[in-house]
């Protein structure tokens, strides 16, 4: 993604194919989201806390969506001030319109609100590392300020026209402001929060495969708008992303299905999609800078790198990110960004940079420096934050809640009906029932 508000072209006339891909770019992301991301991390957790979980990502959506207007759109996009955030002349949509802006060929609207939908998806990665124990009103609070305080920067930064766009960082549709700052951010929160109760002798499986599955293919197709959309046009440039994204896809998840096989003997659904998840976070800066055939290894070793942080990093440290958003998306983000330093092409993309094998290992060290900035970032922001919501909430639940389930305790919900008592008159052989919630 490149910047579109450049200050003193003149703004093109608004093309209508450019306004009809970019609105359903904007559509297939929120289908991305909610149920997408929903089902995703829904169908990861126990069955008493499934409504829970989609609940964390239902309220990103809502509470990030008006902040954004409020006042993060304009300090991620709004003109430069000093390259280190955006001016307030957006504040409140101010400014927004029907009409395009700077160099875009779509209406300033269309891009606000298909940024607003990365700003929320990104807030609500990071729940899946306190899931089944962080308090919905410490969630909310928290994503509020973390929007604005390290979201917003990052994107000015990075896409706004900031310092680290200057120096020639490449972020196509957000390694470093999506992914790197939601899985490192996520791995902060299960620091402070701490692990679940039981934790790690007493894990629950993850309760709903199918649901899982739905929620995985449903972020892939999302994937594409998120890919392609950063493109703003609908033209050659959203064909490579679109191109690129689904290579890397595939090739992540034969990579993971490969590592299955041959260490555990056996290949496991769960395992293939989560390799396909890898290989779109890995490609996500990356997808309109290379080539079709590049994006096959980042893709794949994506699968490596993120293998190795949920199943060696995780049990190393014993640390308890219940959805392993760090090992997906914080790892993966790395070496995404990475990545595009190193099979980044002019020839693909001239408004981009050549990487490392094109001849410039300057650019490595561009997104070394991006990926160090990001990190620090949500380190130390995400820390800041959460001490200081706690000041005013307990950021976790209290233990009969944990033990009871989030979905009664909080919400007064079940996700699925109880069996019914069995009749009086049933005779003393009867089989006992096995459709009880988590059998």
């Amino acid at each position: 993604m490149t910047s579109v508000f450049a200050e003193e072209a003149a703004a093109p006339a608004v093309d209508t194919g450019d306004s009809a891909w970019m609105l359903i770019s904007s559509a297939i992301v929120m289908f991305m989201f909610v149920p997408g991301l929903a089902l995703f991390y829904g169908g990861m957790v126990s069955s008493r806390n499934v409504l829970s979980t989609m609940m964390y990502s239902l309220s990103s959506m809502l509470v990030v969506s008006l902040v954004w207007v409020l006042c993060a759109y304009t300090l991620a996009f709004g003109p430069d001030a000093g390259g280190l955030i955006g001016k307030l002349d957006f504040a409140m949509f101010n400014g927004v319109n029907g009409d395009p802006s700077g160099t875009m060929t779509i209406p300033h609207f269309i891009f606000a609100i298909f940024q607003c939908l990365f700003a929320a998806i990104t807030v609500a990665l990071i729940s899946g590392a306190a899931a089944e124990r962080i308090r919905l009103s410490a969630w909310v609070i928290f994503s509020v300020l973390w929007v604005i305080f390290v979201y917003a920067p990052m994107a000015h930064w990075t896409w706004g026209g900031g310092w680290l766009m200057k120096l020639g960082g490449l972020d196509f549709a957000g390694g470093t402001v999506v992914h790197i700052l939601s899985g490192v951010s996520a791995l902060v929160v299960a620091l402070m929060i701490g692990p679940r109760q039981g934790f790690p002798h007493q894990k629950e499986s993850m309760h709903n495969v199918i649901l899982f599955f739905i929620g995985g293919m449903s972020l892939w197709f999302g994937w594409m708008g998120f890919n392609g959309g950063s493109a703003l046009a609908s033209g050659s440039l959203a064909t490579l992303a679109y191109a690129t994204t689904h290579m890397a896809a595939s090739a992540g998840g034969i990579a993971w299905m490969a590592i299955e096989w041959y260490k555990r003997g056996k290949p496991t659904l769960v395992g293939t999609v989560t390799g396909v998840i890898a290989g779109l976070i890995a490609i996500t800066p990356a997808a309109g800078f290379v080539s079709v055939a590049s994006s096959i290894p980042i893709g794949a070793f994506a699968s490596v790198v993120c293998y190795f942080g949920v199943h060696f990093v995780k049990s190393r440290f014993n640390y308890d990110d219940t959805l392993d958003v760090f090992g997906l998306h914080g790892l993966g983000g790395i070496w995404g960004a990475i990545a595009t330093g190193i099979f980044a092409s002019k020839s693909v993309n001239p408004a981009g940079n050549d990487g490392l094998l094109f001849g410039n290992p300057k650019q490595v060290l561009i997104q070394l420096l991006d990926v160090g900035v990001a990190i620090v970032l949500a380190a130390v922001g995400t820390y800041v934050l959460l001490k200081v919501v706690s000041l005013f909430v307990p950021l976790r639940v209290a233990a009969d809640q944990e033990e009871v389930g989030l979905d009664i305790s909080l919400h007064g919900e079940n996700a699925y009906k109880t069996p019914s008592p069995a009749p009086a008159i049933a005779v003393s052989n009867r089989q006992p029932s096995h459709a009880l919630v988590g059998d």
